[in-house]
This record gives C-alpha cells, structure tokens and sequence, in this order.
C-alpha cells in the first residue's frame, strides 16, 4: 500500500549515496533536488513539480541516490515500493511514454556532455559519418567500414568526398573475403539464453519483423537519422562510439536486450554505431509503432526503463572519470569503475584482476595511448599493479581508491561525484 508522509519545511527526504528503494511522487509543496555538476562545481537544482515523479532511476536501477531531495516548504509525497511503482508504470500509457522520453533525453544529455569533455568536434553528420567509415577501414574491420560507406553514399549522393568514400568501399570490399575467414560465430551459447523479454516475441506474428546480419555488419549507425529499434534474439551487438576518429568500445549487449531506442523517442541523430558480434538475429521495430508496442506491452516499456537507468547511471560514472585534472587519479578511477561493474564474490578480497589492456585504459580515461602508457607505468614502478598481455593486476583496489580520494578531495555530502539533477 502506498504510503503518505509529510515533510516540514527543510526536511532532506534523501541524501546522496543512499540506497533507498522507494520512488515518490510529490502530492504538494514544493521539493528541490541538488546535484554539483562535476564540470564546474556549481550546484545544480530542479523543481519537482506536484504528480511528478522522482528518485526513479536509482529505486528501480538499484543504484545509490544521485542527489539531495529536499523539502523547500512543508510538502507531502506519496512513496511506492518497487512493486507498486511498477504496477502504476504498467496501467497508465501517458505515464509510460513521458518517462521513456526523460529518460532518452537525459541519456542524450550525457552523450553530449561526454563528447564535450573529450572534444569531440564533429561539425555535422556527413563529417561524423565519414570519420566512422575511416575507423573503421583503418582498424582492418572492412565489413563494417563497407556498411558505412554504402549507408553513406546512399544518404549523400553529391557530397564532395563521394569518390573517396567509393574508393575507400572498393578498397575494404577486396579486403572482406580474408577477414571474414578468421571470423567466428561464437554465439551458440547466447542462442541457448532465454529472458523475461524474449518470452514476450516468440509468437509467430513477430517473425516480420526478423532481420539477420552476418558478423561485422554495421545494424545502425552514428550520426544517420534513427527511424527504428532493435530487440536482439540471438547473438551479440557491440556499442561503438567515434570519438576524434577512434572507435571507443562502449558496451556489448546480449539476447533480448534492446538498442537504438532513443533516436526513436526524441528524433535525433545516432549517438553510436552499432556491430554484429557473429550472427545475430533482432527484431526491428520502426517508428510508427513503438509508442503501440509500448503501451500494449507494459512489460516490455518497463523493462526498457530498467535498461534506462543502467545507462544513464554508466553514462553518468564515465563523465565524472573524464573530468578528472589528475591523470594517476582518472587512471585510478577507470580501475574502481571496472570493480563497480564486475563485483568480485568477496568484497574484502584486496586483489583484482581486469581482462583490458593499457588501450582500453586509454578509451576510458579518455587520454591519448602514450600518456596512459606513461601513467601506467609510474603504477608499475610503485608496485601498485601489474600488466600483461590480456589483462591487468590491481594489488590492492583500496590505494586506488585512496589514489582518488588524496588527490581530488574527498566531498563528505557524496554530492561532488554527481551532474545534473534528475528524477
């Protein structure tokens, strides 16, 4: 049953770094949430306004609180367990699309304040199109670099660089036939996955919508305009990110997982290009019924919203490494994100290991491979990690996270780790 409570004026409904798994909703009064934008420092509130909604995203992500919710007059608010916010979530359609559509928006906010961390100075799509072919060719992927190209000269058929990029499709199609001998499906065991979304798509009906890609195909594209989005069936899709040329490795997402949904939601461009893993099977679903899939699968919205706050939440950690001054403290925080993301059995084990190289260092720090490669080595000379071939050695993750606290500061509010106020 959910319940009402009342706040006096200046009452904190919730701190950052709480785990509470309660969403609100604000009856009346007046409630602030506060937030220190990890770029300037500066504070950062929005109003909640009466029948909104806040303290979603970290309540059904599973996430610590991301900011101070305060009470700014006497205010009452109606809190859900996960349950009932779900059940709410499910029955009413107007509150489903208006939520997937935050949700897109401020993921989207994130990907723009990371390409502006990184400087990223795309001027326009067919620049930033063009750059993605390129990487794609000089990393020897010629699949997908031949993808891009065709996807390119079919949207731009009189650019300027039309016979370059012909050049480069001719060039990458000759080369195919080796590559795709050393190319593998390795997919067998995602095949065997079933989830709670698969269940959903197995009617026959749903066969129309099946499309295949052979491994390297590019499914969709950075920068070309979104008109579709993909549940995957069986195989894995790699998320990639150009940033100043280079492919940065965002995630792989597996069965019955969705992807391109949020140029779907709010009409802009690709934020990444997405890359067949072996042969994969999605279904793919245009504009014109995604807001009626949505609302006649509930289930399916929900578990879209879930996927939401995981990204926006990854998104948001990403961000906060990148505006890091100090180089051995960025370094330090990738390795205390990758312990986030790969929690060990036994928490006071001091030693971990992480299957990247000194290049995915590079990406995640957001630093050039010889400046990482130069840091990584005071690590080495202090005895504080080891590097192999596949993988590196964290002796001990606590001097990590002593390497961050010493050298950014540590902020007892939990609010310095934070941008941009959310709901």
């Amino acid at each position: 049953m959910p319940q009402v409570i009342r706040y006096t004026k200046g009452s904190i409904i919730y701190f950052p770094e709480d785990r509470d798994e309660r969403v609100f909703i604000l009856q009346n009064g007046i409630v602030i949430l506060t937030t220190i934008d990890v770029e300037t420092a500066q504070p950062a509130t929005k109003q909640i306004k009466d029948g909104e909604f806040f303290g979603v995203k970290s309540a059904i992500g599973h996430f610590p609180r991301e900011e101070t919710a305060t009470a700014l007059t006497d205010s009452t608010v109606i809190a859900l367990t996960i349950a009932e916010f779900e059940d709410l979530f499910n029955n009413n359609k107007q509150i489903i699309m208006k939520m997937l559509r935050v949700f897109s928006n401020q993921l989207r906010q994130l990907h723009k304040k990371t390409e502006s961390i990184l400087n990223d100075v795309t001027e326009s799509q067919q620049s930033g199109m063009y750059a993605v072919a390129k990487s794609f060719y000089d990393d020897g992927q010629y699949v997908s670099c031949c993808d891009v190209c065709l996807r390119f000269l079919k949207l731009y058929p009189q650019h300027p660089r039309k016979d370059e990029i012909t050049k480069m499709y001719t060039t990458a199609h000759l080369r195919i036939g080796k590559t795709r001998q050393t190319m593998h499906n390795d997919t067998a065991a995602d095949e065997a996955e079933s989830s709670a979304t698969l269940q959903l798509f197995l009617l026959p009906a749903f066969e129309r919508f099946s499309k295949l890609y052979e491994p390297g195909n590019v499914i969709i594209c950075e920068y070309e305009t979104g008109d579709s989005f993909y549940l995957i069936q069986s195989g894995r899709v790699q998320l990639i990110k150009s940033v100043n040329g280079v492919r940065k490795n965002l995630d792989i997402l597996k069965a019955g997982e969705f992807f391109g949904e949020m140029a779907i939601l709010d009409n802009s461009p690709r934020t990444a290009t997405c890359v067949a893993i072996g042969h994969v099977k999605c279904l793919e679903f245009n504009k014109a019924n995604f807001e009626l899939l949505m609302t006649g699968e509930p289930s399916m919205a929900l578990i879209l919203l879930r996927l939401f706050c995981k990204r926006i939440y990854e998104q948001n950690r990403r961000v906060r490494i990148l505006v890091i001054k100090d180089l051995q403290a960025r370094i330090a925080d990738v390795f205390l994100m990758l312990d986030e993301m790969n929690p060990v059995m036994n928490p006071n084990e001091r030693q971990r290991r992480f299957n990247v190289t000194i290049t995915d260092l590079a990406r995640w720090a957001g630093l050039p491979l010889d400046v990482t490669r130069d840091e990584v080595n005071k690590f080495v000379e202090r005895r504080k990690i080891e590097v192999y071939d596949t993988y590196i050695l964290v002796i001990n993750i606590a001097d990590m996270k002593r390497i961050v606290d010493t050298r950014q500061g540590v902020r007892t509010d939990g609010a310095g780790s934070r941008w941009n106020a959310v709901t």
